[in-house]
């Protein structure tokens, strides 16, 4: 592969006998191999950045066409060869991109020659191995010598690729293999037993790691582990660490699109090496943030002229109860922002169920916000809203500059609360818990309780002895204790099992005194070694035999709002009923008022 590789790039060697290639144009990067590969390992890398980058790659001692490293040799030896090397191509400074043991010799470099060195990019480094994972590697290394140990050779690319090789890796496993074989026995024992021994050769150093430094790895790397790359990370001035998922210990040739990608956006801007993370989807983010359940707020202060102003916000928390501290944000570019950052406090009212209405008004650009809402002056003059499940009165602690939003700190002065049941809000919409919690307390013991459980992406169903299948049903929620139940009929089979929001409610058309309840739920993967309880893909529900046609309608519209992500609660009975949202879509300026 490396003759053939290298035909179209210039391969070369340094007076001192090091060998190399050199290819490309523009910023310098140098390239350093991990043990037993060549510079040649690095064809994909050189192929993708070659139009931007004037790209070095060197054969380090006992590698390519370059010397043996000295009996017992150092980092320093392989560092200095590096310099040499630098100094012959009349190169002043490079960003230095390293591989495995190439890792620790860029990391050499930088702290041997700070000036030479633009920015450091490792991959699959080693850092501080634990005990066994370095009894492992001393072993290994204590056992090399012999010239093309074909043994060796395979656990080496098993160890790297998997066994058996996965086909998608057959190529990648076969270009290592062909490099392990060509590698002088000698060069690589003496490498080896160095790279067994160094893995904390820089452990207190690292803090005069001044260079921005990418540390990255595979999440399967077993040997050059994600807890090493964050360590090193951690410890360097300017190092962050990327995680590369699904990744092993070669990503460079099993992934080299992937990898160079990274390590391409790395070096276009190193001061923030963060953005070399996968490309950062905004709306994406906004839903995931989604995910988790908030509470509704109105944030309410007194401006410059003595008006009234407030917004609707759920990026509230609680930050100190010593004192006691809440926060909230507000968005830069949020009409009230002038007046809430330069005022000296602020209120928080937590809005109930009943206060959709002042939600969306808040949310709004409404002109006169507070003339449709009844509200008072709390203790600091701040307004406090009517009806709010809670207020908190606040002075203005500190204002933090954060990003795109402003974070308001405050002092709490005075509050007080009520037992109404808070709004919720989630994935762009309110929810009402108390609609389930209500339902709970208020479903008779006879009532038929039943629940769709879920665990990623399956429904839970019980199989009956001529092939149709059920839902968990018990005669009322009952506890795990009551055979009849719905919680004793999943204990009897071990199921852990969590109700969420309520999903349907129905009268029985043939006896209008029995209902049926139904609630959303999620089950642990691990539930039951019974045979008959089976986890069914829901888009496979539609073939299962269901005898009541009420719950096969039920089922029907929790796939279909399963796929919408809207939710909402059935009520009727099994003939006629409507479906009434647990979520009711929020104005749209409401999710940009706070985090969301």
């Amino acid at each position: 592969m490396a003759d053939a590789a290298a035909s179209a790039w210039v391969r070369d060697m340094a007076p001192d006998g090091t060998g190399f290639i050199r290819a490309g144009s523009g910023a310098p990067v140098l390239l350093i191999h991990g043990v037993g590969m060549s510079a040649s390992i690095w064809q994909s890398q050189i192929e993708m950045m070659k139009g931007r980058h004037d790209l070095i790659a060197i054969d380090m001692l006992g590698h390519g066409g370059s010397p043996l490293p000295p009996e017992n040799a150092e980092l320093r030896d392989f560092a200095d060869q590096a310099i040499r090397l630098l100094d012959h191509l009349g190169l002043d400074s490079v960003s230095v991109v390293g591989h495995s043991m190439g890792a620790l010799v860029a990391q050499e470099i930088a702290l041997l020659a700070p000036s030479r060195v633009n920015s450091v990019v490792c991959l699959n480094a080693v850092f501080r191995r634990p005990p066994a994972l370095a009894q492992a590697v001393r072993e290994r290394a204590a056992a090399l010598g012999h010239h093309n140990d074909r043994s060796a050779i395979a656990a080496t690319i098993a160890r790297w690729f998997g066994d058996p090789i996965p086909a998608d890796l057959a190529g990648a496993a076969a270009t290592a293999r062909t490099a392990l074989e060509s590698v002088d026995a000698q060069g690589y024992a003496r490498t080896y037993r160095l790279f067994a021994r160094a893995d904390a050769e820089h452990a207190d150093r690292l803090a005069e790691f001044s260079h921005p430094a990418l540390f990255m790895t595979g999440s399967e790397d077993r040997n050059s582990t994600p807890a090493m790359s964050a360590a090193m990370a951690r410890l360097a001035p300017n190092g962050h660490c990327l995680v590369l998922s699904g990744e092993k210990h070669m990503m460079t040739i099993a992934s080299p699109e992937k990898v160079t990608h990274h390590i391409e956006v790395f070096l276009e801007n190193p001061t923030d090496a963060a953005s070399a993370g996968i490309a950062f989807d905004i709306p994406e983010f906004r839903r995931a943030l989604g995910s988790f359940l908030t509470g509704v707020t109105i944030v309410t202060t007194i401006g410059a002229e003595g008006e009234p102003r407030g917004f609707t916000a759920n990026s509230f928390t609680s930050v100190s109860l010593e004192p006691p501290l809440v926060l909230v944000c507000i968005a830069k570019k949020a009409l009230g922002h002038s007046a809430f950052s330069t005022s000296r406090g602020f209120a928080i009212n937590i809005l109930s169920e009943s206060q959709k209405t002042e939600s969306g008004i808040f949310a709004s650009r409404a002109v006169d916000k507070f003339a449709a809402v009844a509200w008072q002056p709390g203790q600091t003059g701040n307004p406090l809203i009517d009806g709010s499940v809670a207020v908190f009165d606040c002075g203005m602690e500190q204002l933090v500059d954060a990003g795109d939003h402003s974070i308001l700190i405050g002092r709490v002065r005075d509050f007080n609360h009520n037992g109404a049941q808070p709004l919720g809000y989630c994935r762009g919409a309110y929810v009402t818990p108390g609609l389930s919690q209500e339902a709970l307390a208020a479903a008779p013991p006879e009532t038929e309780v039943g629940a769709i459980l879920e665990n990623e992406g399956r429904v839970l169903f019980f199989e009956t002895a001529d092939g149709s299948h059920e839902l968990p049903v018990g005669r009322g929620l009952g506890a795990a204790g009551d055979a009849r139940s719905l919680k004793g009929r999943l204990a009897a089979r071990a199921i852990d099992a969590q109700l969420g929001f309520l999903f349907a409610v129905w009268d029985d058309a043939a006896d209008p005194s029995r209902t049926h309840v139904y609630y959303r739920g999620t089950v642990d993967g691990a539930y039951s070694d019974d045979r008959r309880v089976r986890l069914v893909d829901i888009e496979h529900i539609a073939g299962l035999k269901i005898v009541d046609p009420a719950v096969r309608s039920m089922l029907d519209r929790y796939a279909r709002e399963r796929t919408e992500d809207q939710f909402g609660v059935y009520v009727g009975n099994e003939v006629e009923g409507e479906v009434r949202p647990l979520a009711k879509p929020a104005p749209a300026a409401a999710i940009h008022s706070g985090h969301r």
